[in-house]
């Protein structure tokens, strides 16, 4: 009984990586490995804008931005670009739902725009990846 109990334990730990297998998020300059993610809304939102308007928007408001993310600046920072500039993104690693990212796709995310001391950034609450 005891043989049993060990082989299952040693069969246990070989399996675990087979179960650690890609969860999304970004897959580009710093990148790293994420947590398990969950789902959410997958769907169109009219009300996109531009980052250039989204800088100019008062804290917390809500704003939609399509473009793509460049690199990853830091642990849960990235430097997100649309034709009108760049900003940074704050995106949690819950909110990847799965999705890996690289540069080259377009995503549109949907957050808060976030004032602080650093500047302005958005706290992403939903990423999406869209069809080109």
């Amino acid at each position: 009984m005891k043989k049993f109990a060990a082989m299952t334990a040693i069969l246990a730990l070989c399996a675990a990586p087979a179960f650690a297998a890609d969860q999304g998020g970004f897959n580009g300059p710093g990148a790293t490995q994420n947590a398990t993610q969950n789902g959410g809304f997958n769907g169109p939102n009219s009300s996109a804008t531009t980052i250039e308007n989204a800088k100019k928007l008062n804290d917390d408001a809500p704003v939609t931005l399509r473009g793509s993310i460049t690199e990853r600046v830091s642990d849960e920072l990235y430097l997100f670009k649309d034709a009108s500039g760049t900003i940074n993104v704050d995106i949690d690693d819950k909110r990847w739902n799965g999705v890996t990212i690289t540069p080259q796709d377009v995503v549109e995310i949907q957050g808060e725009v976030d004032k602080g001391r650093n500047g302005v950034e958005i706290d992403v609450k939903r990423i999406n990846k869209v069809a080109k």
